[in-house]
């Protein structure tokens, strides 16, 4: 059994802006609630969010100073009262805070709520399992709770080699779609291939209407995903046929929504935080992960990783890797030593 000790490190956001303000200072482990577990944390990956939350202030963020990072991997080392299906030594994943409500996942312990957390399936390292839970829930609620994707539909991925879209790939041939995914170079059509995408579109080459002429014979795609995190819901508009479902991950801007009209189109906006936020439905994101670990284990789903390494006390860096587009795949955060096994 692991000795918990009384204090640990994180790396602690101490004022918002840039990524040097994020530093390794020793913090108190915390103590498991009702309901909660004390993970001992191996590995946690860094998404967007992360860094948007340090860079835009208070509004969603964890009270500073404070802990960010959603995801991450570990093993169960202590139980809080009334939770049962997890045991001491259990090795889980999930994405349980770093938001607003809950202290995040750059720590050497994090209490989380047990029904956001799953097994971590067998096969996969604590780096590759911290890489999975934000957008792999992000993709799921996305393509098969919001959009339903059906066997022999075709689905576009927007950004197929990115975070959320390389998971979406997978997810969506799971489902038995037909899957194009949109790239921006050769190597990222190869990896979207590798992932299982059935068709690629670099779009610096090939305009929407272009690509659903060549594809889809001018119908349109039934479902489209923009998994980029940017501002073009134009071109998802574009691309969906009549009647068909588009989804996006960032809603953030001005939009014109006549082209839904025309269409018929409906309009689905993911924002996977929200049970964290407001402690609703946590326990279907506790789902979502199982059904991960299942597709992982049956070997239909697996994490890209970006080869950047990073300590605890890399943080900043890690973040920076990321927010500069340095990265290709999921960057991890090894917060112990032995994050790879």
């Amino acid at each position: 059994m692991t000795e918990i000790p009384a204090t640990m490190t994180a790396a602690v956001l101490s004022a918002f802006g840039g990524p040097e303000n994020l530093t390794a200072q020793t913090r108190p482990v915390p103590s498991p609630r009702r309901g909660e577990v004390l993970v001992q944390v191996h590995a946690a990956s860094v998404n967007p969010i992360d860094y948007k939350l340090r860079r835009n202030g208070p509004a969603m963020a964890p009270a500073l100073p404070g802990v960010l990072g959603c995801d991450m991997a570990g093993v169960v080392v202590a139980l809080g009262d009334g939770v049962t299906g997890f045991a001491v030594g259990d090795r889980v994943f999930g994405s349980p805070g770093g938001v607003k409500t809950v202290g995040g996942t750059n720590a050497e312990y994090i209490r989380a709520d047990a029904r956001v957390l799953a097994r971590m399936p067998s096969g996969l390292g604590f780096r590759e399992a911290a890489a999975l839970p934000l957008v792999s829930i992000t993709a799921w609620e996305g393509l098969i709770d919001r959009a339903r994707v059906e066997p022999g539909e075709r689905v576009l991925i927007h950004g197929g080699a990115g975070g959320v879209g390389h998971v979406a790939i997978q997810i969506a041939k799971a489902a038995g779609a037909h899957v194009t995914a949109t790239i921006s170079s050769p190597e990222k059509a190869r990896i979207a291939r590798e992932l299982g995408a059935d068709e690629t579109v670099n779009y610096r080459d090939e305009t929407a209407e272009a690509y659903v002429a060549r594809l889809t014979a001018g119908r349109g795609f039934d479902v489209v995903m923009d998994a980029t995190g940017g501002s073009d819901l134009a071109t998802s508009f574009a691309a969906a046929r009549l009647n068909g479902r588009v989804v996006t991950i960032v809603s953030q801007y001005p939009a014109d929504l006549t082209p839904m009209h025309g269409k018929g189109l409906s309009l689905h906006v993911v924002f996977m935080i929200i049970p964290i936020l407001h402690d609703i439905g946590r326990e279907h994101h506790g789902q979502i992960m199982n059904r991960v670990a299942a597709l992982v284990e049956a070997g239909r789903l697996r994490p890209l990783l970006d080869p950047a390494r990073f300590s605890l006390a890399q943080a900043g860096a890690a973040q920076a890797h990321l927010e500069e587009g340095r990265a290709t795949g999921k960057v991890v955060i090894d917060v112990r030593a032995d994050a790879a096994t």
